[in-house]
């Protein structure tokens, strides 16, 4: 029997569906720590991106540090920041968190930065503030990349959050890590099935946030579809000369 169908059997197993090691328990645990991931790096990603978006300040600087993040290894930093910091949930979030930033703070500060500069002047020559300028014209406008920051941030947390199992955790991964440990290859090819699901589903409910905020951003381009596809004048005529 092929590691497929073994895998098959391994997830309609009803005894893998109950209990503390069960795969609901498991997907709750996991996303637990790509929820917590995500609250800690926005904390830091946010602001961040918003006064790099609206100044145009440290830009040089932020995608320089974000492509260093980018580039360092999650197990790696995992297995230092637990010799540090010891077992627990910090390391894992940390690691986690550091993964997770680039894609937000280059999402917030894309979005702020796409906005029309005649829209921003526009709205401080009615006499708004900086801040009413940020919050009122630069953030709603460039929701779409904000999100899509989001979306990205989330898929690469979900998809590595497995590296939890390393350091005695719950998570989706530890049935890759216990699967290993006694080469029970059913098993971890189950719960990475699993895995790429639930980063599936949480990618298909970000498209769908991220077109609602397309349409909000873009009322005018979209009026302007509308009219055009259902405009009855002909948008050109023959000038052939007989």
């Amino acid at each position: 029997m092929s590691v497929v169908s073994d895998a098959v059997d391994w997830l309609s197993d009803g005894a893998h569906w109950t209990g503390q090691t069960g795969i609901p328990n498991r997907v709750l645990e996991h996303l637990g720590y790509t929820s917590l991931t995500l609250v800690v790096a926005a904390a830091v990603a946010v602001p961040l991106g918003l006064y790099i978006g609206h100044t145009g300040r440290f830009r040089g600087l932020a995608i320089g540090v974000t492509g260093a993040l980018r580039a360092l290894p999650t197990l790696g930093v995992l297995t230092l920041l637990t010799l540090l910091l010891g077992i627990g949930l910090g390391a894992p979030i940390l690691a986690l968190t550091v993964l997770a930033v680039p894609p937000l703070l280059a999402g917030v500060y894309a979005g702020v930065e796409s906005v029309d500069p005649q829209t921003v002047d526009a709205a401080r020559a009615q006499g708004m503030t900086e801040w009413q300028v940020l919050t009122r014209v630069e953030v709603p406008l460039g929701l779409p990349l904000v999100v899509g920051g989001f979306r990205a941030a989330t898929l690469q947390v979900v998809a590595t959050a497995t590296v939890a199992a390393y350091v005695s955790l719950g998570g989706l991964g530890r049935y890759i890590f216990d699967g290993q440990a006694v080469r029970d290859y059913p098993q971890m090819v189950g719960g990475s099935v699993v895995v790429v699901v639930l980063a599936l589903l949480l990618d298909g409910l970000f498209a769908v946030a991220q077109a609602a905020a397309e349409r909000r951003a873009r009322p005018s381009r979209r009026a302007t579809t509308a009219s055009s596809s259902t405009d009855p004048t002909p948008t050109s005529q023959s000038t052939t000369t007989p």
